[in-house]
């Protein structure tokens, strides 16, 4: 295999200016975010002294995100999404300025600090779901791997540098200096989306109260086959990324390491998710990729069951590397199976839920795995946890007959215009 085969296709960058300018947006808009998941926790526990104060942010912005999917792929099916991106982008914006003048008052206000964690989580979920929904109008539902995966390398990129960009702004200037970045690089993000063509989903399918839209997607997610294949397979997936709860009992009390050691295994899974988005791009030739997503998640599982057998850190790294490849890689499938699969009308919505139970799924895991490694130990707890996800895995996989044998994209939903760069510059 060759290496221009091996590797990601980066051919997207050169003939679509459309998502490189989604994709240096995203960068901006990443590096901002970064920043904040900096100063937010500083500054909840410089005026509240409690990690139990953290906490709540955190939950505060992960309620706003979750309430934020499920309204935004209704909003996504409904009006035009690059209205709704920049529109969420704005409102995120000046959720960051009210940070920063609350930073600057003799008396910050922990309050609105909390409120604005849920702010910003809301809106920065609306803008989310309206821009998954927008991928295939973008680039075409044929490059929608290609795009998954430089997106993933761009996240990685900007989650590495930005903490570290963040800290530094806020030991040198001040809490105010992060928050002003954050709002400034939303400025940018902002002024780049507005080149992006409209894109307006079909009126005819759209409208109704939006738990009936919901519940219609919901329908529609079940009487899928492929879709619902995938999903339950991806939500197995997210519930297995819980697993870095149980790190620093692992490293602690199993490995007999320390700080240094636990710090290697948390960052030996983004390394074998970023060599995932690198060495990807044998992925866009699978005859079935959905059958390769079901072997790539089984394999992931078999990894966490293997963690719990380790025995030490220097055989848990590898371990924990091939785990992060897996689920890139399986993540790469999932995307674009579920975008492939799914009619233009209903975008919003399945990405919105789709999304949701990310978000979920890992909180779910993270209870699941903690009561397991409290009940028994660190390590039979993880092993439990790998083989019962091995299980559910292989029968979920063994029952999904038509997503082992799907395409990548259904045939029936292919726009090849869609994919044209230059019919898509005379749309905006």
């Amino acid at each position: 295999m060759t290496a221009k085969k091996l590797f990601v296709d980066t051919g997207l960058l050169k003939s679509n200016a459309h998502f490189r300018r989604l994709l240096v947006a995203r960068m901006i808009s990443l590096l901002g975010l970064g920043m904040l998941a900096v100063a937010v926790p500083f500054q909840v526990y410089e005026l509240g002294g409690s990690s139990t104060l953290v906490g709540l942010a955190v939950a505060l912005d992960g309620t706003g995100m979750f309430i934020g999917l499920l309204l935004g792929g209704v909003l996504a099916d409904c009006y035009d999404r690059r209205r709704l991106i920049v529109f969420a982008r704005s409102v995120c914006g000046l959720g960051f300025v009210a940070l920063a003048v609350n930073s600057l008052l003799p008396a910050p206000s922990l309050a609105a600090v909390l409120g604005l964690a849920f702010w910003d989580g809301f809106f920065g979920a609306l803008g989310v779901t309206a821009l998954l929904a927008a991928m295939p109008h973008i680039v075409g539902r044929e490059h929608l791997m290609q795009a998954r995966a430089l997106g993933m390398l761009t996240m990685r990129a900007a989650t590495v540098a930005a903490p570290a960009l963040g800290g530094l702004l806020v030991a040198s200037v001040g809490l105010h200096g992060a928050y002003l970045a954050a709002a400034a690089g939303t400025g940018l993000t902002v002024l780049t989306l507005l080149g992006l063509p409209a894109m307006v989903p079909p009126r005819g399918e759209s409208g109704g109260h939006p738990l009936t839209m919901l519940a219609d997607a919901v329908a529609f997610l079940f009487g899928h086959r492929v879709i619902l294949g995938v999903v339950a397979l991806g939500t197995l997936m997210t519930l297995t990324t819980a697993i870095r709860v149980v790190f620093p009992a692992l490293t602690l009390e199993v490995y007999g390491g320390g700080a240094l050691g636990l710090g290697l295994m948390y960052t030996a899974v983004p390394v074998g998710a970023t060599l995932g988005a690198v060495v990807s791009g044998w992925a866009t030739r699978l005859a079935r990729p959905g059958a390769t997503m079901g072997l790539v998640c089984l394999s992931a599982f078999a990894c966490v069951a293997v963690l719990g057998v380790a025995g030490s850190l220097w055989l848990a790294l590898p371990v924990l590397v091939a785990y992060g490849y897996a689920t890139a890689i399986a993540s790469l499938l999932q995307y674009t199976l579920v975008q492939g699969h799914t009619p233009d009308a209903y975008l919003g919505r399945v990405n919105s839920l789709w999304t949701a139970q990310d978000v979920f799924g890992d909180s779910v895991g993270a209870i699941g795995i903690g009561a397991l490694a409290t009940l028994t130990t660190p390590a039979l707890g993880i092993l439990v946890f790998g083989l019962s996800a091995l299980v559910l895995g292989g029968a979920a996989w063994g029952a999904s007959g038509a997503m082992r044998r799907a395409p990548l994209t259904d045939p029936s939903l292919a726009d090849p215009s869609l994919a044209d760069p230059v019919l898509a510059e005379a749309s905006s």
